[in-house]
């Protein structure tokens, strides 16, 4: 089961059995491979069953393409074995980089958005593909220092995807809190982005400080209205499926189904021009 359309949401253990017994599941479940190479003995039968119930996009955390550093091929592995098991089409990662010196910082940093960057990131989307057998999804990141760069955001993405031809993840939520922190037109942004380009989305809940000016990414907290007002605009622009991400502060299941209900009928009165 490869194919992924309509809507989303992301699979969390703390409510895993409760998925298990939905009458009504959502279209498709994204899941992070680190969380489940080892998965402990009392989550596996549930989360086998639910893998071979329903279509399954991976989305990882530990990938750091943007590191100096060549990927470790032990860790490439092992994220190829996970998805050769499950038979996962769809492989996601962020635009970013989580390792120093060969540590983990458990962080997704910035970039520089250079020239050299978009080579030095695309002829690593090109190995980790030849490796993994399958096509490489990036996701654009939140960020809250810019490092030195020659172009705008949407430019440096545009680039990469050109150059490696790859597909892109378009974190709707990630793109409003960029556009505030950093002052950029969030429409403008998405107009930028080539609709074939993006095979899938993300919308997440982030935290707003009404006497400050930062906008934090938290993706602990409910869909805000803007974040909704601004994923409707961007339907008018892109046909792709499109998930709800949570992974803080995770509510009870019933809650998050409210969500998905919500963005089920958004994507269904869609009007793509």
């Amino acid at each position: 089961m490869n194919t992924i359309t309509g809507c989303g949401l992301g699979l969390r253990r703390e409510f895993l059995e409760d998925f298990s017994s939905l009458k009504k599941k959502p279209d498709w479940i994204e899941i992070t491979p680190e969380n489940w190479i080892f998965t402990p003995h009392r989550y596996r039968e549930t989360f086998e069953q639910i893998m071979d119930s329903m279509p399954v996009v991976a989305h990882g955390v530990s990938l750091s393409i943007g590191s100096p550093e060549a990927i470790d091929k032990s860790f490439l592995s092992e994220i190829k074995a996970f998805l050769d098991r499950y038979n996962i089409e769809h492989y996601s990662e962020h635009l970013s980089f989580s390792t120093l010196g060969g540590m983990q910082t458990y962080e997704l940093l910035p970039l520089p958005m250079t020239r050299a960057m978009v080579i030095h990131i695309g002829d690593k989307i090109k190995h980790v593909e030849d490796f993994l057998q399958r096509p490489l999804i990036l996701e654009n990141a939140s960020y809250y220092l810019t490092p030195y760069s020659e172009m705008a955001e949407a430019d440096f993405i545009n680039e990469i995807a050109q150059y490696a031809d790859t597909k892109l993840l378009l974190d709707v939520n990630n793109v409003y809190v960029n556009a505030a922190n950093h002052g950029f037109d969030p429409d403008q942004y998405i107009a930028q982005i080539s609709p074939s380009r993006v095979a899938y989305m993300h919308i997440a809940g982030h935290l707003e400080y009404p006497d400050e000016v930062l906008l934090l990414d938290t993706h602990g907290e409910a869909i805000t209205k803007n974040v909704w007002k601004l994923l409707e605009r961007t339907l008018k622009k892109i046909d792709a499926p499109v998930m709800i991400e949570r992974d803080n502060n995770i509510p009870p299941l019933h809650e998050l189904m409210k969500e998905y209900k919500k963005l089920s009928k958004i994507v269904a009165k869609r009007s793509v021009k």
